[in-house]
């Protein structure tokens, strides 16, 4: 099963990678970790596949490079590796139960640029696990707009999108996340009375989802605690069998 782990500077997905390989490899699965970020100084995994034995940030920014434009450079050139790591992740998939794979700290490195989805569209329904931290939900508007661009990323990325929110240990109740990210109709119904340009703009996107949005449900995590890995667990199963489905 390949899993690729994306989401939101700081939302977890590095030790997210780490933690849930750990819980795998404890039920006795073999795991095989891949890191595509060029600019990461350390991991709490060892890859099997690591980007850094090509290049790195560091090693582009001694050339005169800018931190950005170092990490736009480095992926112009894993892009000329593009097989190489393809066929290497492919030989991983076929000898492990999971590969699970870490995408930048910065999302949008590894979302906008081509390498990623060339090297996405070589494999057989990857799952993406696109992780946001409850940092980001403060405003009612905020839960249309995680939900949105989960869908996006299944578009840029044509791969199965399942959102999860991370960090959950650092919430009172979980309650209020859960009513607003998973009752799409009852979001919409709260933004119509919203007399704001945001409320106006976050209802007309909402109703949208509700007939773009994929039949999905979403996860409660905390990498921290290993709570809702079972989940994760289970929704890769239903993802890679056709007897199952994620809502």
């Amino acid at each position: 099963m390949l899993i690729v782990f994306l989401g939101t500077a700081g939302s977890g997905k590095t030790t997210l990678t780490g933690e849930f390989g750990k819980h795998l490899e404890d039920e006795g699965h073999t795991v095989s970790y891949v890191n595509l970020d060029t600019g990461v100084r350390s991991l709490p995994y060892k890859p099997d596949l690591d980007v850094r034995n090509t290049i790195t940030v560091d090693d582009v920014m001694k050339e005169g490079y800018g931190p950005n434009g170092a990490i736009v450079e480095s992926y112009d050139r894993l892009l000329e590796r593009l097989e190489y790591y393809s066929s290497s992740i492919s030989k991983l998939e076929k000898e492990s139960d999971y590969v699970l794979i870490d995408t930048p700290g910065q999302m949008e490195t590894f979302l906008f640029h081509e390498f990623a989805w060339r090297l996405m569209e070589r494999f057989d329904a990857p799952l993406v696990v696109y992780l946001f931290d409850p940092g980001i939900l403060q405003r009612i508007y905020d839960f249309c707009f995680v939900r949105f661009f989960g869908l996006l990323i299944e578009l840029r990325l044509a791969s199965t999108t399942i959102p999860v929110l991370n960090k959950i240990d650092v919430v009172d109740s979980i309650e209020r996340y859960r009513r607003y990210l998973e009752d799409m109709n009852y979001l919409t119904s709260r933004l119509k009375f919203d007399p704001s340009m945001q409320g106006y703009l976050a209802y007309r996107l909402c109703s949208a989802l509700l007939e773009a949005i994929s039949p999905v449900r979403v996860l409660y995590i905390s990498a921290k605690e290993h709570v809702g890995f079972e989940d994760l667990e289970t929704i890769a199963h239903e993802h890679y069998c056709t007897c199952g489905d994620l809502t």
